[in-house]
């Protein structure tokens, strides 16, 4: 077994510094590496099971807790837009030396993926989204900075804590219970915003459809109502839904995640 160091790297990106809690893991072998962007609220250990599973373990693996979130800290926690978030995985990247690699994103981590693979795609082998942004009706979260402002950010985060804990759907209380722990408060509106305007705004559906590379959107069982899978099955993508799941398969059925993970890149 050959288990991913927890290292904390510094970087400075668009003139910020950055230092990001990472996950990796170096493989001689001949597998290409997988990077896996986590979601808003969430962390790099979402997939950390998958370094443990039998058939990944000749695969280089990384994966960061992005600026703002998590363990990771930034000079300016306000500059954390998706494009943003962008440089920083290229930054990144370029620190570890991976110039290919599979690509998972999980929710913001996932539109976060979309927008490195569309302006990247010949180093991206493979593309695994998880629910991650790409119409404006994926917005029940972020958009939640317009819906609902609250007085201060500190008071929008909290509020929207507890709405997040009362939504009846799979593991959101769970991830709600740790949101204070995982998000810098003043890397919400950033985040958010710009999540909102590109949903809004690109095409993100028309981005994901063009890439040349395997595609797969993994969403769970009560997200089968999206308006866009049909799109998606007819565009040829892979699609994974994921029972006895809401938006975060990784908290709620994470053994079928993985099986569907593996299968996609064929180990």
């Amino acid at each position: 077994m050959n288990p991913p160091i927890r290292e904390t790297i510094s970087l400075t990106v668009h003139h910020t510094q950055l230092h990001l809690s990472t996950l990796f893991r170096s493989s001689s072998s001949s597998q290409p590496a997988i990077l896996f962007l986590h979601g808003f609220g969430s962390c790099k250990e979402d997939l950390h099971d998958l370094t443990l599973l039998p058939q990944f373990q000749n695969h280089t693996f990384l994966a960061y807790d992005a600026p703002g979130c998590g363990a990771s800290s930034s000079s300016d926690p306000s500059k954390s837009t998706i494009s943003f978030l962008v440089a920083t995985a290229l930054a990144v990247l370029d620190h570890y030396a991976i110039s290919h690699f599979h690509l998972i994103g999980h929710s913001m981590g996932g539109l976060t993926a979309l927008m490195l693979a569309s302006t990247h795609p010949a180093r991206v082998l493979s593309f695994v989204n998880i629910k991650g942004n790409l119409a404006p009706e994926d917005c029940f979260l972020s958009r939640q900075i317009f819906s609902h402002p609250g007085a201060s950010p500190k008071d929008f985060f909290e509020e929207f804590i507890e709405r997040t804990r009362l939504m009846p759907a799979f593991s959101n209380a769970l991830y709600a219970s740790t949101l204070r722990e995982r998000v810098h408060v003043d890397a919400v509106e950033p985040i958010f915003k710009s999540m909102v305007q590109l949903s809004d705004f690109e095409d993100l559906l028309g981005r994901f459809l063009a890439l040349k590379c395997p595609l797969m959107f993994m969403y769970g069982e009560m997200n089968s109502g999206l308006s866009y899978l049909g799109r998606l099955r007819e565009g040829g993508v892979e699609m994974a839904e994921i029972a006895l799941s809401g938006h975060f398969p990784m908290y709620a059925n994470p053994p079928e995640m993985y099986r569907r993970i593996a299968a996609f890149l064929g180990n």
